[in-house]
């Protein structure tokens, strides 16, 4: 065999191999197999909804709700969650805001992570936490995060606050807002006593 063979051999080989890897590439370049989204969108909605009993899912009709019927508490203005903040149980809260931890700290003094801090939130004006970039949306939303406006926010945050950074679905259930809100009322200097 001379090296003319051997070159011949060699060249059909890198052309086979060129072949198979460019129709490769081709391929997945051309095809999209990423998510519709960028970026993780926290289950717990959707898990609260398929935990509902099917008495929760239908009117007295026996009509099942619309969506308009199911965004009604953040239309409320999240009053449903308020009205329960007097039975509301930090302890629970305590254990929600576990699901908020992975973005957000609570605790005095800690650093802002993908989402602020906390610490103080109730009563504390909107955009404020020291050293973070928050959304255009929410540095134009303005005044204060009063009960009313946090238990609005975690229904639905994106229909709180048009273009919110923030991925996380929102908690559905009131008692869950209560608990929670109760949660973040008590991680201040000087807590917002929770109303009656």
């Amino acid at each position: 065999m001379d090296s003319f063979e051997i070159t011949k051999i060699a060249g059909a080989v890198l052309s086979a191999l060129l072949l198979i890897f460019g129709t490769k590439t081709l391929i997945e370049t051309t095809s999209h197999h990423g998510p519709e989204k960028p970026g993780y969108v926290l289950p717990v909605a959707e898990a609260k909804a398929a935990e509902a009993p099917a008495s929760d899912k239908k009117d007295a009709g026996g009509e099942a709700k619309t969506a308009e019927a199911a965004a009604a508490p953040a239309a409320a203005g999240g009053a449903d969650a308020v009205a329960l903040l007097g039975k509301a149980s930090a302890d629970n809260g305590k254990s929600i805001f576990a699901k908020c931890k992975s973005c957000h700290t609570a605790e005095k003094g800690k650093p802002n992570g993908v989402g602020p801090n906390l610490h103080g939130i109730v009563d504390r004006p909107k955009g404020s936490a020291e050293g973070f970039k928050y959304s255009e949306g929410m540095l134009a939303k303005g005044g204060k995060w009063t009960f009313e406006e946090l238990s609005a926010f975690l229904t639905n945050p994106k229909a709180f606050v048009a273009g919110t950074k923030m991925v996380f679905a929102g908690l559905p259930a009131a008692a869950d807002r209560a608990d929670l809100i109760a949660y973040l009322a008590s991680q201040a200097d000087t807590p917002v006593p929770l109303p009656k």
